[in-house]
Formats: structure tokens, C-alpha cells, sequence
């Protein structure tokens, strides 16, 4: 990290705000905030090592999460075949 890097541990309020622990050690005027959740698990953690050991193995083996785009054209995709298929059905009852 640069020297004009500050890390901080705060909360995230049900309502949105955060409420940081502390104040922020750098000079006043613009910054750019980012927020990671804290894990509540150790990272010597039995469960947390192998996780990251699965983490691993499939980065070694070339495998890539899939996009927010594939996921969501895959979902509306799934949303357009139920959409026919409950036409089918409406159809399938009027002619009964």
C-alpha cells in the first residue's frame, strides 16, 4: 500500500451508511472508498484452508467463474422458457 492509504475496519448499517472505527488518517479533500466484507471465519481456519486449496486447484486448472453476463443471459433465458411454457399450458386449457 501507498502512504496515502488508510485501512480501516467500520460497519455497514441495516440502513446503508457506514460507521468507520476510527478517523481517517490523511489529509483533507477527495478519496476513493473500498468496502470488502470481513470474513468471520480465521483464515487458519481448518474450513477457510480448505477452501482455499479448492480456490486454488481450480485457478491452476484454468477454471473461471462465470460472468455477471453469462448468468444473467442464462437466467433469461431460463425466465423465456417457462414464459412458454406457461403459454403452452394457457393454450393447452383453452382448447379443453
Amino acid at each position: 500500500m501507498s502512504a496515502n492509504t488508510v485501512v480501516l475496519q467500520g460497519i455497514v448499517q441495516p440502513d446503508g451508511t457506514l460507521q468507520l472505527n476510527g478517523k481517517v488518517a490523511l489529509p483533507a479533500g477527495k478519496v476513493q472508498v473500498t468496502v470488502a466484507a470481513v470474513s468471520a471465519v480465521s483464515t487458519d481456519h481448518p474450513f477457510w484452508q480448505m477452501m482455499q486449496e479448492i480456490w486454488d486447484a481450480r485457478q491452476q486448472a484454468g477454471l473461471q467463474p462465470r460472468s455477471v453476463e453469462a448468468i444473467e443471459v442464462e437466467r433469461q433465458r431460463f425466465r423465456d422458457e417457462v414464459d412458454e411454457e406457461i403459454a403452452e399450458a394457457g393454450r393447452l386449457q383453452d382448447e379443453s
